[in-house]
């Protein structure tokens, strides 16, 4: 780890216990190349062509906060959006604090987490944040959450049902094929579903639909996507709660079921409902692993041996799951984490109000070559170190409090995935092509996204 030549070993404070500001030219240059981007991607969805960078295209984010950080020292950058200010941290030694701090200080920010300055909502009410009874209620569904996922433990106790659903599932794709991210998608939501819900679910196009649906907003105009919106969820919870009734005992749900609830405040429902949204995001991590497997032809043949041993029919898969891991360093799923202050809180010897927004921007961090060797290099050898796993300066499922409790599961299923289509094949001919030395792009839109997949 390299130090950084503004900081100096040390977190220095902002002049006269003020805030550094960014200007109004950091500003614009900022919502442009930082929150614009992701103000658009909300809106446009899927259509978002513009936004999908090329190989060697100008990383315009990374250099617009390396140079505020320049700018100001290191200390934490108030930037002022449409919804008001923002705190920004940009110097590494800030990420023991963000990462560190209770919810009583600083709190998640739902349900926008990656959602940079001005493309966020206000911040909580004052009664929303500091209503006790929603605080122990958020506590006890997390401990819930937990357990259900076994976020403590190296492997999660339904390892072996879903390692067999997983190669189920993958075996669909047959000898040869080209694997795209509908495709991809449609066998991992499969699993997904088998894994949260039960075998019965999993060809459950209909309810896939309905959560689409969800996500995207529903239709335009605000009254008619409430009423579209509220009728989806009637539908997707009443078909959740028959499988759920039903399920097998090592589903997800069925874990959640084992689980007391003497007072009947938690939602089995919803809960399902989350873990299916979060499960959906791992074709796309999927295909971004593939990819630079592709381009990395000794690794692939290294994980293709890891995956043909005896061990990995224990989920054991150290070197693939460090793959992962590489790729959610290089292509977070949130690239940006954000809390809002609890209370009026100090950074650096400056005060800031309750309900400020406080952006910690992961992807920068991750790739800051500054602080991380080889940054924009794919080198899964990294992760190998005990201690990366707690290395604050690369936070793909996040640290402390603010942690996945899913992450060791996520990795779970990505790798097995791997595990089963590299174990007799080999992945050629990857598209976007990827230099396997040079630096990797800033993004890999997944829908661009073409593998050639043959036998060996």
């Amino acid at each position: 780890m390299t130090q950084s030549t503004t900081t100096r070993g040390q977190a220095a404070p902002s002049e006269g216990g003020r805030p550094a500001r960014a200007g109004r030219a950091e500003a614009v240059r900022f919502a442009a190349t930082h929150t614009l981007p992701v103000l658009v991607r909300d809106l446009v969805g899927p259509h978002a062509r513009l936004l999908r960078p090329e190989p060697g295209r100008p990383r315009w984010p990374a250099a617009t906060l390396r140079a505020l950080r320049a700018r100001h020292g290191g200390a934490p950058v108030l930037l002022r959006g449409p919804t008001g200010p923002t705190l920004v941290l940009l110097d590494p030694l800030d990420l023991p604090r963000f990462h560190g701090a209770p919810p009583s200080e600083l709190a998640t920010y739902p349900p926008d987490k990656c959602r940079a300055p001005g493309a966020a909502p206000g911040p909580p009410t004052r009664d929303e944040d500091h209503d006790e009874d929603h605080d122990d209620l958020r506590e006890r569904r997390r401990e819930v959450n937990e357990i259900v996922l076994a976020s403590g433990s190296p492997v999660h106790p339904s390892c072996g049902p879903f390692l067999a659903v997983i190669a189920d599932e993958a075996g669909r794709l047959g000898t040869s094929h080209t694997l795209g991210l509908a495709r991809a998608r449609h066998l991992v939501t499969r699993a997904a579903r088998r894994m949260v819900l039960g075998d019965t679910a999993a060809g459950d196009e209909e309810l896939a639909g309905w959560l689409d649906r969800l996500d995207a907003g529903g239709d335009r105009g605000a009254q008619r996507r409430n009423r579209t919106a509220e009728t989806l969820r009637e539908k997707a919870g009443a078909r959740i709660a028959r499988y759920a009734a039903g399920a097998e005992p090592y589903t997800l749900v069925g874990r959640a079921r084992r689980h007391p609830d003497p007072a009947g405040t938690l939602d089995p429902i919803g809960q399902a409902l989350h873990w299916l949204r979060a499960l959906d995001t791992v074709p796309a991590t999927l295909l971004r692993t593939l990819l630079l497997l592709a381009a990395h032809p000794a690794e692939q043949d290294a994980v293709c041996a890891e995956a043909r041993s005896g061990a990995a029919a224990k989920g054991e898969l150290p070197r693939l799951r460090a793959c992962v891991q590489e790729t959610l360093r290089l292509y977070p799923v949130v690239p940006d984490l954000v809390r809002v202050t609890r209370t009026e809180t100090e950074w650096r010897g400056v005060r800031h109000p309750a309900g400020t927004p406080v952006l910690l921007p992961a992807l920068f961090h991750q790739r800051d070559p500054e602080h991380v060797p080889a940054a924009d290099v794919f080198v899964p050898g990294r992760w190998t170190s005990p201690a990366s796993r707690e290395d604050l300066r690369m936070a793909p499922f996040g640290h402390g409090v603010g942690r996945c409790p899913g992450d060791r599961l996520g990795l779970l299923v990505v790798s097995a995935f791997c595990a089963e289509l590299l174990r007799g094949h080999r992945v050629r001919d990857g598209r976007p092509a990827l230099d396997p030395v040079g630096p990797l792009p800033a993004a890999l839109d997944p829908r661009r996204i073409r593998l050639t997949i043959t036998r060996r």
